[in-house]
């Protein structure tokens, strides 16, 4: 299912872009700071959000000067307030507020709010035709068909930020579509690539966070060390790219190197290789239908001298196969894997569960709750509560 543009600009080139970034104290916002800042004639800032981190949000509202700064916990209004006052940054507070921020005059969204929590700002941004730069592949995990249809019927533009999707998209010819054979998503395997399962049921979330190669924020470093991430990007790119189920296959490659890769009919395999730097990908989709600079390490072949490649292993990362078994059911399933997932990796990262026990709690969770069809954003919320809800119950169990 294809709902990624072809390569022509959104909109007239004239004067700075306007953008507002939803999580701009994340690790995508950041970067996408940074590289605002290094442009700052190519970039107007109309709105900056964040979850709950005052300090971080405020000192970024007064360096980049948006039209208002919104946080979504409203208990950090007051200081938020004050931090900014004396300056003519808005602000604003609140689930709401966020979704308003979204609704704003900005030409150009970064949507990197972590989670199914990031669905409604993000559409918000569809709905009035933005483009979106998607770092927010629960979006698609979670309300697949619906969110394409409101990304179609709006004219909004989508462009992948994740590192993969961004990978296919910079190589993959929409215009001979019908000639692509697969397309191959990279994966760096972890920091627990090389750990038996016994090893791996006494691991810490400080060494689930501790990734190898990329620097990220906790929630997605959990997801790369039980490779969840690749089965929800598995999701994603069904629904990015104009391909089937079976065309999407699943690559660990350790020195995350290639990004990812495209195979034509012809035997030619097109690769996007560079540094594990997120700001490449972000430079990518902020510059886009062009390119920018970005100060990201420059790839030297020379110095990695050997790429290897593995096949997953489904045994010891049993998420692999329950995001492909999901996206083969279809409807519901998806948003309900995600809704476990957010769970279990919540209660791994308090030291309620131990590491196993996210993938275990996902596959039961599936196997209860019951699949149905997503024809509007109540059944989104519906099969989002009701994952978390049997999630929460099984948990419970596994620490009573």
């Amino acid at each position: 299912m294809d709902m990624i543009p072809s390569k022509t600009a959104p909109e007239a080139d004239n004067g700075p872009r306007s953008l507002t970034i939803l999580g701009s104290t994340g690790s995508v916002g950041s970067n996408t700071l940074e590289l605002i800042e290094n442009n700052p004639d190519a970039f107007a800032v109309e709105a900056l959000t964040a979850n709950r981190n005052v300090k971080l949000l405020a000192e970024q509202a007064l360096r980049l000067k948006p039209q208002t700064a919104v946080l979504a916990d409203p208990e950090g209004y007051g200081e938020l307030k004050d931090a900014l006052a004396g300056s003519d940054v808005t602000v604003a507070a609140g689930p709401e507020a966020v979704i308003e921020a979204a609704a704003r005059p900005a030409s150009w969204v970064m949507a990197s709010i972590v989670g199914a929590a990031g669905l409604k700002p993000t559409l918000t941004a569809v709905r009035r035709g933005a483009t979106v730069g998607l770092a927010n592949k629960e979006c698609l995990v979670s309300a697949g068909d619906v969110f394409v249809r409101e990304v179609n019927s709006n004219g909004a533009t989508l462009l992948p930020v994740d590192s993969e999707h961004s990978a296919i998209f910079q190589v993959f010819d929409f215009d001979n579509a019908d000639r692509v054979q697969r397309i191959i998503l990279t994966a760096s395997g972890g920091p627990f690539r090389e750990f038996s399962l016994k090893e791996m049921a006494d691991v810490t979330p400080e060494q689930a966070v501790d990734h190898p190669n990329w620097d990220m924020g906790a929630k997605i470093s959990v997801d790369s060390a039980t490779m969840m991430n690749k089965g929800l990007e598995l999701i994603e790119a069904y629904f990015l790219f104009p391909v089937r189920e079976d065309q999407i296959d699943i690559l660990v490659h350790p020195q995350s190197v290639i990004h990812s890769m495209v195979d034509y009919v012809d035997g030619s395999v097109l690769a996007q290789l560079g540094t594990p730097d997120m700001r490449t990908p972000i430079a990518y989709a902020l510059a886009w239908p062009k390119r920018m600079a970005a100060p990201s390490p420059r790839l030297n072949l020379e110095e990695i001298a050997t790429l290897t490649f593995e096949a997953p292993d489904t045994e010891r990362f049993p998420a692999l196969r329950l995001g492909r078994q999901a996206l083969k059911a279809g409807g519901s399933t998806p948003t309900v894997l995600n809704a476990a997932n957010e769970v279990a990796v919540h209660h791994f990262l308090e030291r309620r569960i131990g590491f196993l026990d996210i993938s275990r709690v996902v596959e039961e969770t599936l196997g209860t709750v019951p699949g149905g069809k997503l024809s509007n954003l109540d059944d989104v919320a519906n099969a989002d509560t009701e994952g978390r809800r049997v999630a929460e119950e099984i948990i419970a169990r596994i620490c009573g």
